[in-house]
């Protein structure tokens, strides 16, 4: 059975003054890296919600306190997304406004919180997007492969094999595709590309919007050996190249 389609009974704030927010579970864009890269939009929110659900409250502590905020918090993460679905949808239930953020960008997109806003349309709950910073499009804007659009893929599977057959099917787009990948793994994963797709271009944005920001492009074998005496750090955004039309220009890597 589908969820009901019914009109919006939230309103949406189209002021930058504060207003108050109807109850309701708010999905919160947060910044990517650079605290100041939230909108006033998302601060008015968190400021004014009864509860945050937090990916790590630690975390989010830090973006709290960077912006004068007290609201209270309780964790919401992949290991307790399912047991405290009941608890969040009685206290919606209850006319609270709860607000969820990950640890960066949108949650529901490679992180926590698509199951609460099923649990939430199925329970008649209304959910109100607050957007903000996305990983995604900012690689890809940085990326400069020419396009029409992309695909987003996220995070690869773990085993070696279903990272192959996973790269094998993207590879052969005529988009570019966006993968998100963990500094431990980004090394094993520029092998793998060159061993299935060869020498294709792929753009690599690591810590992006922080202080270390750095940008490359070029190889794989060329972004491995800019790694070769140092270690990776900060999560990393890989954008490859269609596979056609793989973009203009020679190799490069550049950093910023």
């Amino acid at each position: 059975m589908g969820w009901p389609i019914t009109a919006r009974q939230t309103p949406v704030n189209q002021n930058t003054q504060s207003e108050a927010l109807a109850p309701g579970l708010y999905i919160v864009g947060t910044p990517i890296g650079n605290l100041s890269d939230i909108t006033l939009r998302a601060l008015d929110t968190l400021r004014n919600a009864s509860l945050i659900l937090a990916e790590d409250t630690r975390h989010t502590r830090k973006l709290l306190e960077r912006h004068g905020l007290h609201t209270p918090m309780l964790s919401y993460h992949k290991f307790n997304e399912a047991s405290r679905a009941g608890e969040i949808i009685a206290r919606l239930h209850s006319g609270e406004i709860i607000a969820l953020v990950s640890d960066s960008g949108m949650p529901a997109v490679s992180d926590p919180g698509a199951r609460l806003v099923a649990a939430c349309r199925d329970a008649r709950v209304p959910v109100t997007a607050v957007p903000g910073p996305s990983a995604v499009t900012t690689a890809i804007a940085l990326a400069g492969f020419p396009t029409r659009g992309f695909i987003f893929v996220g995070f690869l599977p773990h085993k070696s094999g279903a990272r192959k057959r996973e790269l094998e099917q993207w590879g052969n787009q005529t988009l570019p595709v966006v993968l998100f990948e963990s500094p431990y793994r980004l090394l094993k994963l520029l092998s793998e590309i060159a061993e299935t797709l060869g020498a294709r271009q792929l753009f690599i944005g690591r810590e992006l919007t922080k202080h270390f920001e750095e940008l490359l492009r070029g190889t794989p074998a060329e972004i491995c050996a800019a790694f070769e005496r140092r270690t990776v750090k900060g999560e990393c955004v890989v954008v490859l190249a269609p596979a056609t039309g793989q973009g203009s220009g020679e190799s490069h890597d550049e950093q910023a």
